[in-house]
């Protein structure tokens, strides 16, 4: 029950980052050489609130991603989930005599696949 309040609550914490990321204002650049390095530590950038929006969800997306990955891996447990199991499939019962036992480093004959048409 907390494991599926806390991954609704980390969904909802990613998509805020997402929409508080693309609200921004593009300073041209990017990664590439474009933007002025001074205009990132200004305190006009420092102060705006959608940086500090972003650095605040971005901080809580990155804890709250740890605390699941701890929960996920501490919560199951070490029973083996036979659900998805196949069936052994039932087999006739063989009528006539059993095949003979065959000596170890004799391969076994090929199987007679003169019903199966040849490709042309």
């Amino acid at each position: 029950m907390l494991f599926t309040f806390l991954l609704v609550v980390h969904a909802i914490i990613a998509a805020l980052l997402v929409t508080v990321i693309l609200m921004q204002r593009s300073e041209g650049g990017g990664l590439t050489s474009g933007g002025s390095p001074s205009g990132l530590m200004s305190a006009r950038g420092a102060a705006n609130f959608l940086t500090r929006a972003t650095a605040v969800l971005a901080t809580l997306f990155v804890a709250m991603s740890i605390a699941l990955a701890v929960l996920a891996a501490t919560r199951g447990s070490d029973a083996i989930d036979t659900s998805r199991a196949a069936a052994p499939a039932q087999t006739a019962p063989a009528t006539g005599p059993a095949p003979a036992a065959q000596p170890t480093g004799v391969p076994a004959a090929p199987a007679d696949n003169s019903a199966v048409p040849l490709a042309k």
